[in-house]
């Protein structure tokens, strides 16, 4: 499975952004697609995850109630859409496909075995 996510750019506080991750190859119901996040000498944080079929959303506490994680199974995609955006939201933003996951571990970066290129979001204050 090869990632592709795009959509990042330079906003502003309070503005949204959308970012977008094509998988490019038909994926399983079972797995789960998640966003992480990163910035300069830290380590991956969860950001949202959810299971093609039958599960979730998950989101961090961070993001939740800002951030929606949409799936669009037809297209093989999942959409982030980020609103009221925040200084701290800026980071390296990566999506992530893991299978077989159970959701107690949705969270955790190593339990995903494919990964895309990151996408970088900047907000400024």
């Amino acid at each position: 499975v090869q990632l592709q996510a795009s959509g990042g750019g330079l906003v502003q506080a309070g503005d949204s952004l959308r970012l977008s991750c094509t998988a490019s190859v038909y994926s399983s119901n079972s797995d789960v697609m998640a966003w992480f996040r990163q910035t300069p000498g830290k380590e991956y944080e969860f950001v949202a995850a959810t299971r093609r079929s039958g599960g979730g959303p998950s989101y961090s506490d961070s993001v939740k109630g800002r951030f929606t994680i949409i799936k669009d199974n037809a297209k093989n995609m999942v959409l982030l859409q980020m609103n009221t955006l925040r200084p701290e939201d800026t980071a390296v933003y990566y999506c992530a496909v893991g299978r077989r996951l159970i959701l107690s571990s949705w969270a955790s970066p190593d339990k995903y075995q494919y990964w895309g290129r990151g996408t970088l979001v900047t907000v400024s204050s």
